[in-house]
């Protein structure tokens, strides 16, 4: 199974979503990620990563407010937003970084 950063340093752009069950915000945006998946076409890939379960790699990126997302392509921090977005900003953030 591919780690973390063997995804985040792929080609391909990549946005992660960390994200906490209990956070509500949070809950707002899963089905903006799921159906923004369902139309990238592989374009980029889309992940989720629980900050409770993950905190060393939450720590490594500094997440202080969830949501947060950002947007890696070979392992470099493209765009990074906290709080919520449409489907519509987040697909254009990927279009601008293909």
């Amino acid at each position: 199974m591919a780690t973390f950063s063997d995804i985040i340093h792929g080609d391909q752009p990549v946005l992660v979503d960390f994200y906490a069950d209990w956070c509500g915000p949070c809950q707002q945006m899963a089905p903006v990620l799921s159906e923004l998946k369902g139309e990238l076409n592989g374009q980029a890939q889309v992940i989720k990563v629980d900050v409770d379960k993950n905190q060393k790699v939450s720590q490594v990126y500094q997440i202080r407010t969830i949501p947060t997302m950002i947007l890696f392509k070979k392992g470099k921090i493209l765009w990074r937003h906290s709080g919520t977005a449409t489907k519509a900003q987040l697909k254009s953030v990927i279009a601008a970084h293909q």
